[in-house]
């Protein structure tokens, strides 16, 4: 098993090498030395979890995927891509960007506005020409599966096309190892399902303007074949008019019955104007939570909301599918988390803030393999700056202090880029700070994740994992609960016991009204980005509320989503499921205790004050895996969902918690949390 002092290693030393390559290619200045303390500085404040790259980076960051073959992309987290300028000569851009950030397991945004362009226009889907037929034999490789679906798209978007068949036999069996990547190949057929799904929709179309409903089946289908190939996850966030019926009842299954089988795959927001009437749009989300919310306007005026109207992202069209980053089409983003419950005092935390940037400062120096991103990212060098364990910093120090470091906090991050850019002669960021949703990255500092409080004090985590998973026996003999997960053949579900902390209010104990104002508070003094914030309600108390709260917030915040609160036993296998003390008590004591590993502080889950048992701390370092090339992008990840996986997963859950945790599902606390060496030297390759 990899240890994480050796991640913490191949992490920094991938930043430095960054640093150096991008300095060296343009004749700048290099400073061994100051470079050297400087890497022993980042690798101190990761290793003791004071900042973390996001999942992405701990996957990729200077493994051979960065380091050999340049693929910079996959650092970074999200991305957005407009569909408003498709018929522009090249229409299954959008839609092949998507699927090839997918497979990168970058979460990507679309709009629906090409179907309103088609319609202005009287642009019409083509049947393709039966006179002549081509056939395309697929490479088996991520761009041969993309381009694949591109001449299918244009076989019916661009005008005179000839129909085009596909031959998939150079495509590995199912089962067979993926180099690279790591995991499992899923053989042809999920790409096969997705040409016959997208032929079935355009066939429909034929003759007629693109539909919204097709643009957003198209996007959700490539969602599920990108999850169904088995090791890749993302996450899709669709925008649409709120005044578009056809919109708003996408994932109303009883007028779109046969959408159930992949609308999930994608979160559904409206781009809200100020001032709108929200009356109809709230009463989908009492039934389901959905659509959410992005107010576009605010998001191309302001950078925080506590300054004045900047206008830099003007030309921004989208989000992420979180919402966390405001986007321009094709821009992908970074993001880099901090936690300020790890600190003792804020000039601790303004340091972390120095290397926690640089971290992201020396991802925007990397190209992508898409021309049009880069010329988006090179010149926006957009960054997202997060915090985590928020609700626990209110917890113990109160408001005021968040707002103070809040403040102080973004003012270092403007000196740090002003310094850092000049040293690389790069433009300044033209955003820098967020609050992105989180997840395991989080609770392997042992923060609660973004701004959101937990369900309980006291947790069930369910972790899903493949069902031929190594870690399946050692987990087992352990103690831990292992059971068949009841929705997914082909995966077990592991229950584990977590304490949040004492003093920490969990979501009973907090309002919608007090979620919305910490959103709009966080928007005001941290994030020029955006805040990324699902609200969870009570139906029956408070769903009546939700347009008057919308009428008030919508001049204080640039996005927002809205979830009902389920009660408890909603559906089987809750990734968290609230318990009482005794609970987790009577958990814990059946786990067996095994050495502490060595590791720089507490361990994240202490036991209750009058707890007679010791938390067990998991010591995995004898239990060994296979070696691989590259690390394996499923053993790094930071969303809300936290599942292994080498198979296809199914979120057994509401719609809207599905689509919510579809990005990213994997174990990352074995990754990293289990094993070390607290005292080494610090080697960086320079």
């Amino acid at each position: 098993m990899v240890k994480p002092w050796e991640t913490v290693e191949r992490v920094v030393n991938g930043t430095f090498n960054m640093q150096k390559r991008w300095i060296d290619s343009n004749d700048l200045h290099w400073d061994a030395a100051q470079s050297q303390l400087s890497a022993q500085n980042m690798y101190d404040r990761i290793y003791k979890m004071k900042f973390l790259p996001p999942g992405r980076g701990l996957w990729a960051m200077g493994s051979p995927l960065t380091e050999e073959r340049r693929m910079f992309a996959a650092l970074n987290n999200c991305a957005f891509v407009s569909t408003e300028t498709m018929w522009d000569g090249n229409p299954s851009l959008p839609f092949t960007f998507m699927m090839d950030a997918a497979m990168l397991g970058v979460g990507v945004g679309f709009d629906t506005k090409g179907s309103a362009v088609a319609n202005h226009k009287s642009l019409t889907v083509f049947a393709p020409s039966n006179s002549n037929t081509k056939n395309y034999v697929i490479p088996d490789s991520r761009e041969g599966w993309v381009h694949s679906v591109g001449r299918l798209l244009d076989s019916y978007l661009l005008k005179n096309n000839s129909v085009v068949t596909f031959d998939y036999t150079q495509i590995r069996p199912a089962g067979r190892p993926i180099k690279g990547f790591g995991g499992l190949s899923s053989g042809p057929d999920p790409l096969e399902q997705l040409h016959e799904h997208i032929r079935n929709v355009l066939d429909k179309n034929a003759g007629k303007p693109l539909t919204t409903t097709s643009i957003v089946d198209i996007m959700n289908m490539i969602g599920k074949c990108v999850v169904s190939g088995n090791v890749r996850r993302t996450a899709e966030i669709a925008f649409g008019d709120p005044a578009d019926e056809e919109y708003v009842d996408l994932k109303n299954y009883e007028v779109n019955p046969h959408r159930a089988e992949y609308g999930w795959t994608s979160n559904n927001s409206v781009f809200a104007n100020l001032g709108m009437d929200y009356c109809d749009v709230v009463k989908r989300i009492i039934a389901n939570g959905e659509p959410g919310f992005s107010w576009l306007q605010n998001a191309q005026q302001y950078s925080r909301m506590i300054d004045p109207p900047d206008f830099k992202d003007y030309r921004a069209k989208g989000g992420n599918p979180c919402l966390e980053q405001t986007l321009e089409s094709m821009e992908l983003c970074c993001l880099v988390e901090t936690f300020p419950t790890n600190h003792d005092d804020i000039a601790d935390y303004l340091e972390t803030l120095k290397y926690a940037f640089l971290y992201a400062k020396t991802v925007t120096l990397g190209t992508t393999h898409w021309p049009e991103s880069n010329a988006v990212m090179l010149r926006n060098r957009r960054i997202g700056t997060s915090m985590s364990g928020i609700a626990q910093f209110i917890s113990r120090r109160g408001l005021d202090d968040l707002k103070t470091w809040c403040e102080a906090g973004y003012q270092q991050i403007q000196s740090v880029d002003k310094e850092l850019s000049e040293w690389l002669c790069v433009p300044q960021s033209i955003k820098t700070t967020t609050i992105k949703p989180s997840g395991t990255v989080s609770l392997l500092a042992g923060a609660t994740p973004g701004m959101h409080y937990p369900e309980s004090r006291y947790c069930i985590r369910r972790v899903r994992i493949s069902k031929h998973s190594e870690l399946i026996v050692p987990l087992t003999e352990i103690g831990y609960t292992v059971e068949q997960d009841v929705v997914e053949a082909n995966s077990m579900v592991v229950e584990i016991p977590i304490d949040h902390g004492e003093g920490v209010r969990d979501l009973t104990q907090v309002s919608m009204w007090e979620q919305l104002s910490l959103a709009a508070f966080l928007q005001r003094y941290w994030s020029d980005n955006q805040v990324s914030s699902t609200i969870t309600f009570d139906p029956k108390t408070e769903g009546s509320n939700i347009e008057h709260a919308l009428h008030y917030f919508q001049y204080q915040l640039k996005g927002i989503s809205f979830l009902p609160r389920l009660p408890l036993g909603a559906y089987a296998q809750m990734p968290f499921e609230a318990i009482t003390e005794q609970k987790y008590e009577e958990l814990i004591s059946k786990l067996k205790t095994l050495p502490e590993p060595s590791v720089p502080k507490p361990p994240r889950h202490p036991p209750s004050r009058n707890s007679k048992y010791k938390r067990p701390n998991v010591d995995l370092r004898n239990y060994k895996i296979k070696d691989k090339t590259d690390p394996e992008m499923e053993l790094f990840c930071d969303s809300t969902s936290c599942v292994v996986v080498e198979t296809e997963k199914s979120i057994n859950s509401s719609d809207r918690l599905r689509s919510r945790n579809a990005h990213c599902r994997s174990n990352a606390w074995s990754a990293l949390q289990m094993c070390g060496k607290k005292d080494r030297q610090y080697e960086v390759l320079l």
